[in-house]
C-alpha cells in the first residue's frame, strides 16, 4: 500500500510540475497576439493581377473568415471584373465597327463610255432610240 500512495503523490507532482511550465511560460508575460489582418494588402495603384489573387490569405477567425475583409476583398473583385468586362464590350464593339468599315463593297463593272456593251450591267446599256440607235 505504501507503493501505490508513493507512485499517486510522484504523478501528481509531474503533472503540476508539466501543468506550471506551459502555463507559466519561462518566467514572462506572453505578448499580445497581433490582431489577424491580410498579410498581403491589395494593391491600390494598379489593377488586380492573378499573382495579387493567389498570394491572398484571409484571415480566419474562429467561426471562419473574418467577415469585413472577406467582403472587402469581393467587392473589389466584383468591381475590377465588372470594369474589365464593360471594356472588353467596348473593344469587342470597336473592333467589329473597324472590320465593318474595311470591307470594301462588290466592284460593279465600268458603265463609262468606253466599256464594252457585255461589261455593262443591262440597265445601263443604250436602249431603241437612244445613244446607241436601234438594234438589229
Amino acid at each position: 500500500m505504501v507503493v501505490f500512495w508513493f507512485l499517486l503523490i510522484a504523478l501528481i507532482v509531474v503533472v503540476g510540475a508539466v501543468t506550471l511550465a506551459v502555463l507559466g511560460g519561462r518566467g514572462g508575460v506572453l505578448p499580445e497576439a497581433p490582431p489577424d489582418r491580410i498579410a498581403w494588402p491589395l494593391p491600390q495603384g494598379r489593377p488586380l493581377a492573378r499573382a495579387d489573387v493567389d498570394a491572398l490569405r484571409l484571415p480566419v477567425v474562429p467561426r471562419g473568415y473574418r467577415m469585413a475583409d472577406t467582403d472587402d476583398v469581393l467587392d473589389r473583385l466584383a468591381a475590377e471584373l465588372a470594369e474589365r468586362d464593360a471594356r472588353i464590350a467596348e473593344l469587342e464593339a470597336a473592333l467589329a465597327g473597324a472590320r465593318a468599315a474595311a470591307e470594301v463593297p462588290p466592284r460593279r463593272p465600268d458603265t463609262g463610255p468606253g466599256a464594252r456593251e457585255d461589261e455593262r450591267p443591262r440597265d445601263a446599256r443604250p436602249g431603241p432610240g437612244q445613244d446607241g440607235g436601234e438594234r438589229s
